[in-house]
Parts: C-alpha cells; structure tokens; sequence
C-alpha cells in the first residue's frame, strides 16, 4: 500500500507516439479499484477531443523555452510551418526511441528534433513529463482536488525489455521535471497491463470464456504488450488472486506501430525518393504531418478481410509542386514513373492502393512478433501456457489481432476492454500495491570490476598489473546476479568489498550487466558498463576497511545500500550512470 501520506496515485504513460495519465483517490481505491480517472479533456485545435491520450510531440522556442506538448504542439507546429516560422522553433516527436537498445546511454546524450537540429535528451524527456505532470496538476486544481506534490504517489511506465541505464535516465528526467524522486515509482509497462487485467470482470475480456477469471490461483498466461515503439513480451502465473509472478524474463523488440509508419514512409521514398520525401518532411512538414495522420486512421481500420482499393488522401498541391521543382516531372507522372505504378493510381487529391499492398506493409512486423512470441513459447518456463493477453495501443489493430490469432490457432487470444490505456491505468493499481508482482526473472548477469591478487591458473597474463609490490588482475568480472534467475521483490544480496590504500576515503565500484550468464572480465563482448557506484569510507584510517554493499532486486529497478563491518555505521552510496 502507498504510504500514509499519500491521498492519490497518478501514472504517466509515456509513450512512442501517445501519452496520457490517470489518476485515483488512495480512499477511492480502497472501496473500488477500477475506479480509475484517465484524463479526455486533451484539446485539439480548438476542439475538446475525446482522447485518453494525446501524441508524444514536444514545442520549444529558439531559446529552448517550452511551448506547448501534444495535440497543440501538433496544431501550432503546423501552423508555424504554413507561415514559414518553424525555423525558429525546435519541434520533438517520437523521440522516446532514442532510449531503446542504446548501449551508450548518458545523462549529456542529444536527440533531434523534426529538422535534425538537436538539444539534449534529458532536457527534451524531462520537458514533456512536466506538461503531463503539470497538465494532470490543473486537472485536479479544477476538479477542487488541488493536492501537493508530495501527497502524490507518482509512477512513469518504461518498457520491461529496456536496459536499467534507460529506466535510470528515465527517473532522472522525471526528477528535473520536478517530481520528487522519493514519490516515484517506475513500472514495467507489461506488468502494469497484466495487473489491471487481474482487476477486469469477465465481461470486460474481449475473447475470454465463460467462467474464466484472471486472477485464479494457477493461471499461466504470456501478456504480449504492443505499443507504438516496441512489444513487449512476458509469462506470469496467478499466484493466489493478489500476487504475481514473472517466470521468464522480458523480451521483445522494436516491432510496434511505428515499425508500420517506417514501411509506410518507405512506401513514399519508392514513388518520389529520399530527398523529395527529406524536403516535404522539413520545409513543407504541416503537409508531412497530414500524410502521416492520414495513415494513422487508415491504420485502425485496415483488416485481413480488406481487398479491392484502399482510399488516401494526400496533400496533392504540395507534392505536384514540389515534384515539379525537384524532378521537373508533375506528381502523377512521378507516380506512374515509379516501381509502384501497378500498386496505386491517383484520383482528385487521393491515392487508391492495391488492398493487398497495404497489408503487405504489415508483414515484416507481424512476423517479427510472431517469431518473439515462438521464442517465448520455447522455453521450458512457458510450458502449459494457453492463454495470451494483448495489450497496449497497436493491439487494437484488428490485422494484429488476425495474425496473432491465425498464428496460434491453440492459444486463447484475450483482448481487454480499453486495451490502449491498460498500462496507464494498470500503472495507477501498480502505485496504490507495488508489491503485486511478487517475483520477476533478472534479465541480466550483474557484477562489478575488480583487481583481485593474480592467479595463474585463472587469470590472463596480458591483465597482470603490481599494486605495491603484489600482482594483481585487472578488470575481472565479479558477478552477483546472474541472468535468468528468480529473484522475489525487493531481495538483497550483499556483496562485501575492501579498501585497498591507506586513508582511502572512496570506494568507487564500477557496476556491469551482461546477457552472458558467466562472463570473465567487464571488457568482454556484450559486457556494459551500466554505471559508477560510489561509496564514502566513514572515518578512513591507515588500516584496511571492509565494505558491505548491499544491492536490492528484484523491484523495476536496481537499487545499493552499503554500510561498514564490524561497525555496521552506513555509509553514503550513490550511483550515477
């Protein structure tokens, strides 16, 4: 349960191409805890949308100043790129990709706006959550449940499938956007989905059969979480209609919805090619943007049953003339010069695509999801499992729901009711019971680097380095979590260090993480360097000093304590990435 001071519970949902939040009273809660508040007030351009999400798109000014996030951001933007001005601002979309598989995550890395200008990424992620936080702030202050920041319980959904660097980097933003970092959770976004999903009744389960109930002691199932950027695959088990637990560890990659809009854009560098495509996207981007909001719709609609043409509009005004200037050649006949000509033809200001085409643009990344999900399948731990949960955005893309169902004709598809906002609102339960997931599988192998006295039977003669008068072994691999392994919330596992100078009053421990289940040394292929623990030496003196660091799993994120033997007096512990 949250702590005593905490009255509510908010998540923000960042997401790739959508973000949102939700909310609910600790009391509230209590009596019924799918009463959960997500915000529809979001405005798009003038009008009140019915949206429980608005899309990921940051507004800066010249002087990196904010201007406005989402809808209006989408709205202004265009507007300034109709009059021209878009040079003298900075505009962020689909930026949150940046933390993904990114093995050289730092606190000064930079990410680029629309144009391929660039600032830095903490400040871009750290601008957007404080829009949302301070967006979800007025709410209250307008619904006459104005509350301070630290009477809030706040959580940030990442990936499960992302590193520990990006979850960190991701709280540092948080923190920047002024949330204190003590109120804050991070939450997985599949276990957050797979948590509402336990609260759902059955008639909220799209695909479920009579009598079946989520939460029933035993029940195995493999939540696919299908967002705009990335799928996110895991098991769980029931444990007693309360509780949780992982049995193998997360997996996925980069075949959201975005992939989709990729082969979409490719579809355009085939008909007017790489440059004409780069202009209309940087100096005609009010048009850009319709085209892209064009196929967002005709997303959400397309199915496996779909045949004949498929109707697009296009922005036809600017891409003649800007064919005309680039290719000395009018837009249909770029068109019907193109390799595509058989695929498509062009009526008044719309594109007619061969059906069968458009839903070929699907193929690669249904198949990327389908050989993760058979990866899973695989392995001994998934064994009996015969249901699969969809959630997240891109789930509801009824070609998704077709293919997955036709893949694994065996296997129960169970769609839930509102499954784009799942994990938002899965998030808000994940913060009023953090202790629902009971046990998740390390991802990772852990260690630090070490110099330990050298050993010739073990070590490699090249990394003999003297330390005094003693050979030791430079960049030894000392592991204390290996990949794979089960591990309960919030377990501990103490690791005891020495100094190794008189008077040493830093003990700084380089931590790494590796796929590999038993690597030698940190410099091994696949080992990274997640970060710098440092540890003050209380009262250092000329005498050795023992060092127990104490490293806690098994919660979303990794966290140290350390204090000093025999004195047992705690010692300060930081770790930065």
């Amino acid at each position: 349960m949250a702590s005593d001071k905490t009255m509510l519970v908010a998540a923000i949902d960042f997401g790739t191409t959508y973000s949102g939040y939700a909310f609910s009273l600790r009391h509230t809660y209590e009596k019924d805890p799918l009463k959960i508040h997500a915000n529809q007030a979001w405005n798009a351009g003038g009008r009140q949308l019915l949206s429980l999400k608005t899309p990921t798109c940051l507004l800066l000014d010249n002087n990196k100043k904010f201007v406005s996030f989402g809808y209006e951001a989408e709205n202004e933007y265009a507007n300034l790129a109709m009059d021209g001005e878009q040079d003298k601002y900075y505009y962020f979309y689909r930026f949150k990709m940046k933390l993904h598989n990114n093995k050289h995550i730092t606190s000064d890395m930079a990410v680029e706006d629309i144009t391929g200008r660039t600032l830095p990424a903490i400040d871009v992620f750290s601008k957007s959550i404080r829009a949302l936080k301070d967006h979800l702030l007025e709410e209250l202050e307008k619904q006459g449940t104005g509350l301070k920041v630290d009477e809030i319980k706040w959580v940030l959904t990442v990936p499960a499938i992302w590193s520990d660097s990006a979850k960190q980097f991701m709280r540092a933003s948080a923190e920047k956007a002024e949330i204190p970092g003590e109120r804050l959770l991070i939450a997985l976004e599949p276990e957050a989905a797979s948590i509402y999903c336990q609260h759902l009744p059955i008639e909220k389960l799209q695909g479920a059969r009579a009598g079946f109930a989520m939460s029933r002691k035993g029940t195995k199932f493999m939540i696919i979480d299908l967002g705009g950027g990335t799928a996110d695959i895991t098991v769980h088990e029931t444990l007693d209609g309360t509780r949780l637990k992982e049995l193998c560890k997360a997996s996925g990659d980069a075949c959201g919805g975005t992939s989709v809009d990729n082969a979409f854009f490719q579809t355009f560098v085939k008909i007017l090619g790489g440059p004409v495509m780069r202009k209309l996207q940087k100096e005609y981007t009010s048009s850009y943007m319709d085209l892209f909001r064009e196929f967002e719709t005709l997303k959400r609609t397309i199915r496996n049953s779909t045949s004949g043409k498929v109707n697009f509009t296009v922005p036809y005004v600017v891409l003649d003339q800007i064919c005309k200037e680039n290719l000395d050649e009018d837009f249909p006949k770029t068109v019907k010069a193109s390799t595509l000509a058989d695929k498509l033809s062009i009526l008044g200001d719309k594109i007619r695509f061969d059906a069968e085409f458009m839903k070929s643009l699907y193929k690669p990344t249904i198949d990327n999801i389908i050989a993760h999900v058979n990866d899973v399948l695989r392995k001994k731990e998934s064994g009996n499992v015969d249901i699969f949960l969809l959630v997240g955005g891109f789930s509801e893309s009824p070609m998704i729901q077709e293919a997955i169902r036709k893949a694994f004709p065996n296997i129960r598809v169970i769609v839930p009711e509102d499954s784009g906002i799942s994990v938002l609102k899965g998030a808000v339960l994940f913060g009023h019971r953090p202790d629902f997931i009971s046990s998740r599988i390390a991802r990772y192998t852990y260690g630090v680097s070490v110099t330990p006295k050298f050993d010739p039977e073990k070590h490699d003669e090249k990394r003999k380095i003297k330390m005094g008068n003693v050979p030791h072994c430079n960049n030894v691999f000392s592991s204390f979590m290996k990949a794979d392994t089960s591990v309960l919330a919030g377990q501990k596992i103490m690791q005891v260090y020495n100094t190794t100078t008189p008077f040493q009053s830093q003990m700084g421990l380089q931590v790494y993480c590796t796929s590999l289940e038993d690597p030698k040394y940190v410099d091994d292929d696949g080992c990274t360097l997640l970060g710098e623990l440092d540890v003050a030496v209380p009262n250092p003196s000329i005498a050795e000093h023992q060092l127990a660091v104490e490293f806690h799993f098994g919660n979303t994120e990794l966290s140290v304590t350390a204090v000093e033997i025999p004195s047992l007096t705690p010692c300060k512990a930081k770790f930065k990435l």
